[in-house]
């Protein structure tokens, strides 16, 4: 698939999930570069503000096979990865859950509990889920979205580190004005409104633009600015654990995406900086300091190429 190729039908993504996500198109183009990187995504916003329709609008105009995980305090990992049982013949079969699907939402995922989060990494990091020994392939392309609730809501459970540096994009999609919340509304009084989301593309097309994603080139100097802003972050007084190697390649594979989405073969120093509060900020530990003004700093310290 040519760049313009790619450019325009990622385009056409954005532009079919907007329909019914009356957010700013900024967020909304942020979540489909992360799926062009191969990336999985982190929503998180308090209850009711679009989280899953996003997810629903995503997965019906890349048309992928998609599933939902509802957590809850009770959510075992069988749950999720899938369970071996006994067959007719009382053979033991594995029973696929339902993170067999092309896209994954794990839904109010901060209120399962630990084990059952964890059964998600492997599915995350390998595209594979272990069970009883026996590894099982994911179909692809295979992308997880995780809402979470603020961690100041009942009933969370806080998603650990290891969890958090596995989502290449952290995203809030926030409130939307008044003029597009009557929309909304309206919307919802007509009827359905992901039946407005039509596919505007299949998954050997979606593979095709993530194969084409990995060609757009980083110069020498961007990839140094690159990691000079994530070092920069474990270097900061203020931060107990910075971005981890791991963010400096997602912020690179979000910024390969990222240059397609503006019809480009090359990163900019530009687009690492609008970048790196989304890729970076979640995997930051601070000691009571807000991770986005250490982000803040190590880009105002560190000079972008010319």
């Amino acid at each position: 698939m040519d760049l313009e190729q790619a450019a325009a039908t990622l385009a056409s993504v954005s532009s079919a999930v907007g329909q019914v996500v009356r957010d700013s198109n900024q967020t909304i183009r942020l979540a489909v570069a992360t799926i062009a990187a191969d990336g999985h995504l982190l929503l998180e916003d308090p209850p009711g503000s679009g989280k899953t329709t996003l997810a629903h609008a995503l997965a019906s105009a890349l048309g992928l096979s998609f599933s939902r995980i509802q957590g809850t305090p009770d959510l075992m990992p069988g749950d999720v990865t899938g369970n071996v049982l006994p067959g007719p013949d009382h053979r033991m079969v594995f029973h696929p859950g339902p993170v067999f699907a092309q896209l994954v939402l794990a839904d109010e995922l901060n209120r399962t509990p630990p084990r059952t989060q964890a059964a998600l990494l492997e599915t995350m990091s390998e595209r594979q889920v272990t069970v009883d020994g026996t590894p099982h392939p994911l179909p692809r392309p295979h992308h997880v979205i995780a809402t979470q609730n603020p961690t100041e809501s009942h009933g969370t459970f806080p998603l650990p580190d290891s969890q958090l540096d596995r989502f290449m994009v952290r995203l809030s999609v926030g409130h939307p004005g008044q003029r597009e919340e009557m929309a909304l509304v309206r919307m919802n009084l007509e009827g359905d409104l992901l039946h407005a989301v039509h596919p505007m593309v299949d998954a050997d097309q979606l593979t095709a633009i993530q194969a084409r994603v990995r060609t757009v080139a980083i110069p020498k100097l961007v990839l140094e600015y690159l990691t000079s802003i994530t070092r920069a972050t474990r270097e900061h007084p203020d931060a107990v654990q910075g971005a981890s190697p791991r963010g400096s390649v997602h912020l690179a594979r979000l910024s390969q995406a990222w240059a397609v989405l503006q019809g480009r073969d090359v990163v900019l120093p530009e687009d690492v900086k609008d970048l790196a509060h989304v890729a970076l900020t979640h995997r930051i530990v601070t000691n009571g300091a807000k991770a986005a003004l250490i982000v803040d700093d190590a880009l105002e310290r560190t000079p972008a190429p010319r």
